[in-house]
């Protein structure tokens, strides 16, 4: 989909809302809706007009990158929000909707004194918009799960006891690298023994042979969109115990891929997976919500959790990640991206994850 076509879907939210023109300045947004990859720089969407303001540090990429769009490129003396300012100010609008969501108080404050306009808020306008992906995002996605796969199988061979979590992490992020993308979508999550049941637990010294079990979750990024994926690694013989919640996980995991399709309520999503794993008395250990959307950011909308409300719809790309962390013992997640379909989802990433295919001989 091009730049101008999006700007134009956001015109049409804007008039359904009744608000006369919006400011962009999340970055992330910015870059979905003008091609532009830079930072500092803010949009102003009007029923005519998309403006692009920056400063001269950026003035050669914007001309490059986002042809079709009008741009303020501020002077040497004031700033960019005073050239914003007396832009919007020039404009003389009945009303500018903000990113309230991601605008600080200070930067509101300020914008506030040099206005003229009364600001209203925009509410996660473009957020909705890019919960659906295009073709060309999709590949993106596609490619990036694929190179995600490749790093995990490569680091799987080469796996010894000598290494450690921080080894792992940094093999992985190189050989995302190595084969194209533009790096990790987020920091490697690898966790060896007890450390995998803390979900968030980042990577330390903690070697390799330290446990037989380890928990990695990691994602690529591959042009603007990213993957994000969890699997475990065994490399002995695991507690029954261990296999036991394994089998709950991988079994909660198919109950809520299930359950995607056009039309679903994520909170259903959500409790297909619970559910089951609260049958099974582990429900106070699985304290996250079971996934979230993925695109230009590793956590977007839509959401799935008991409490956050929302329908699936065709096109967009989600997680499917529950999990059981046992601080004694150790923790599962087991996590896929899936692609929402007309007729039902695609699992998108193809990694094997019964729990056969978890051990790996240590070199």
């Amino acid at each position: 989909m091009k730049n101008t076509q999006r700007v134009e879907r956001l015109r049409a939210v804007l008039k359904k809302r009744k608000l006369p023109a919006a400011l962009i300045t999340c970055p992330v947004n910015v870059g979905y809706l003008t091609g532009f990859s830079g930072d500092s720089t803010y949009l102003v969407v009007t029923p005519k007009v998309a403006t692009l303001v920056s400063d001269s540090r950026f003035a050669t990429q914007l001309e490059l990158e986002c042809p079709g769009f009008e741009q303020i490129i501020k002077g040497d003396s004031g700033t960019t929000w005073q050239a914003l300012a007396d832009y919007v100010n020039g404009l003389h609008l009945p009303g500018l909707a903000i990113e309230s969501h991601v605008m600080t108080k200070a930067t509101f404050d300020q914008l506030s004194a040099l206005l003229t306009v009364p600001l209203t808020d925009v509410q996660r306008a473009v957020e909705e918009l890019r919960m659906i992906k295009d073709d060309g995002e999709l590949a993106e996605i596609r490619q990036a799960i694929e190179i995600n796969e490749r790093v995990f199988l490569a680091m799987r061979s080469q796996l010894h006891g000598e290494q450690t979590e921080r080894d792992l992490g940094h093999q992985l992020e190189q050989a995302m690298r190595n084969l194209g993308a533009e790096g990790c979508a987020f920091p490697a999550i690898v966790g060896v023994g007890t450390r995998s049941a803390l979900p968030h637990a980042g990577i330390s010294r903690q070697p390799v042979d330290a446990s037989p079990l380890m928990l990695v979750d990691w994602g690529t990024r591959f042009g603007n969109y990213v993957s994000d994926m969890t699997r475990i690694i065994t490399t002995g013989k695991v507690p029954a115990k261990y296999a036991k919640i394994y089998a709950v996980v991988l079994a909660a995991q198919l109950k809520a891929i299930r359950e995607i399709r056009h039309g679903a309520d994520c909170q259903v999503v959500d409790r297909a997976a619970r559910g089951h794993i609260e049958a099974a008395g582990y429900g106070k250990f699985f304290g996250h919500g079971l996934g979230h959307g993925i695109g230009r950011q590793v956590h977007e909308a839509p959401g799935f959790s008991p409490s956050r409300q929302g329908t699936l719809a065709a096109g967009m790309v989600v997680t499917v990640e529950p999990g059981i962390y046992l601080p004694e013992l150790g923790g599962v997640r087991i996590e896929d991206d899936v692609l929402v379909t007309k007729d039902g989802c695609e699992v998108l990433s193809t990694l094997p994850k019964d729990f056969e295919s978890t051990f790996v001989k240590l070199l």
